[in-house]
């Protein structure tokens, strides 16, 4: 291959290695730092949900599957994933 064929494609591979860099390594880092946290989450957390609704983990279910109670009285089932933030986090309990 000549050099200036080959100097074609430094352009694209210096493109492809910047958009790495500022797209898809800080996509890939936020995705790990949620999946941490949805899987640290514990009965007591105060949770907001994608949908912007706050309520406290009243109970952790298999499957993925969060009961969360919004109100006294009102729980609802919620899949772990949707979970944007967690806004107060309880101790875990020493023993």
């Amino acid at each position: 291959m000549d050099p200036a064929a080959l100097g074609q494609f430094v352009p694209l591979i210096l493109i492809f290695a910047i958009m790495y860099f500022l797209l898809i390594r800080p996509q890939q880092k936020k995705m790990k730092d949620h999946q941490k946290m949805v899987e640290g989450l514990r009965r007591g957390d105060q949770v907001v949900t994608q949908g912007g609704l706050i309520g406290k983990v009243t109970k952790v279910k298999e499957n993925n599957e969060l009961e969360v109670e919004l109100a006294e009285g009102v729980r609802v089932r919620v899949v772990q994933n949707t979970i944007a933030q967690v806004t107060s986090k309880t101790e875990p309990a020493e023993g």
